[in-house]
């Protein structure tokens, strides 16, 4: 294998990472927005304040959830992340794609 594949592998894989990393933070942008979004609306809402409780409480629960769920598909990104390293760690000369 030439050197110039050898640059070409190292250059793909290293996008690969990056794209993934913009992706994981993108979920994880999107999770913020969507919790600050619910707070900001749930606060500025004309609704009593035993009312307003009630809905922070509920959004609350509802974002834990939520933020579980995120934490989740994290998890199995940076498993899958994990693998794809070991595979290029145990066989360094294959080309992927």
């Amino acid at each position: 294998m030439s050197i110039m594949n050898l640059i070409e592998k190292g250059k793909k894989s290293l996008n690969k990472r990056q794209e993934r990393r913009t992706a994981k933070d993108t979920g994880i942008g999107a999770a913020i927005g969507l919790a600050v979004g619910a707070v900001a609306g749930v606060l500025l809402s004309p609704k009593s304040g035993q009312e307003t409780r009630e809905n922070i409480a509920a959004s609350a629960k509802e974002l834990s959830g939520k933020a579980k769920d995120v934490l989740d598909r994290a998890k199995e990104k940076v498993e899958e992340a994990k693998e794809e390293l070991k595979e290029i760690k145990d066989n360094p000369l294959k080309i992927q794609q």
